[in-house]
């Protein structure tokens, strides 16, 4: 069985057809896809998701949607995870984390902004005994510092693309990486070097559905160059991820399947096939 560690199926884009999707990816050999949140607003939506289809969720409020969010929104957070603590289907606190690539973001106000705000997800994790879901782009070193000054019982480092040092360090708190359709791309050789060189116990696999597609979504080259899609992405494309990762490791896609399933049942504590 495959588990997609971070698929947004509760997204407008699968609205017409959610139903088709999960049935695909279930027929694809995904038993399991993990939704996480992104905003107070679509956190009972999620919910709502996971248990509708048997899969599992996360709460917490994304770096993108931080600068309009509310402080009170965190106490919101905080009550939610207390009320839902013998819900099996609630495994960690996320998408949270920092974002350091989108310029409005990164001026001093919304910096400090996003950092309150990831450090005080970081306790509540802490405080609900549940691992985290990190959004990590242009700030694994930011992440880590809060990371060390806020034990947190690990987690997943979504869609990793740093150094090997910083994934390194990553791994010494607790934390797995999580790949996905960027690493199809043969283009993108230092994420295709951490694939490979990087042991199987410390990688799980995601898509970011409907974000995030693989290399064979994409038509032409200067469509892509354009950022244009064949297609959105969707859970069912896991097991051809998959695919790109034994290549890269040299190993049977069957191997790959195995030591993947136990780094999720150990990170997000899921007995078997899941909670």
């Amino acid at each position: 069985m495959w588990i997609d560690t971070h698929c947004h199926l509760d997204a407008a884009e699968f609205d017409a057809d959610r139903d088709a999707v999960r049935q695909r990816a279930r027929d694809a050999g995904v038993g399991l896809c993990v939704i996480p949140a992104v905003e107070r607003a679509n956190w009972a939506r999620v919910r709502e998701v996971a248990h509708r289809y048997g899969d599992v969720y996360a709460l917490g409020i994304h770096p993108l949607y931080v600068p309009q969010a509310q402080e009170d929104d965190l106490q919101a957070l905080d009550e939610l995870l207390g009320a839902s603590k013998d819900d099996p289907r609630l495994v960690a606190v996320g998408e949270i984390g920092l974002d350091y690539f989108v310029p409005a973001l990164c001026e001093p106000g919304q910096r400090a902004k996003q950092w309150r705000f990831y450090i005080a997800q970081l306790h509540l994790a802490r405080k609900h005994g549940l691992p985290v879901i990190l959004h990590v782009r242009r700030s694994a070193d930011m992440l880590l510092k809060g990371l060390r000054q806020t034990k947190v019982q690990g987690g997943i480092a979504h869609a990793f693309n740093g150094s090997l040092q910083q994934a390194q360090a990553f791994i010494d708190l607790g934390f797995v990486l999580g790949f996905g359709g960027a690493m199809t791309f043969e283009s993108a050789r230092q994420l295709r070097h951490l694939a490979a060189t990087l042991p199987p116990s410390s990688i799980v696999l995601e898509t970011d559905a409907p974000d995030i597609p693989p290399q064979w979504i994409y038509r032409t080259a200067e469509q892509r160059k354009q950022g244009h899609a064949q297609g959105r992405n969707e859970p069912a494309e896991l097991p051809r991820i998959a695919d790109t990762l034994a290549q890269l490791q040299s190993v049977a896609p069957a191997q790959i399947a195995t030591k993947l399933l136990r780094n999720v049942q150990i990170i997000l504590g899921m007995p078997n096939s899941g909670k």
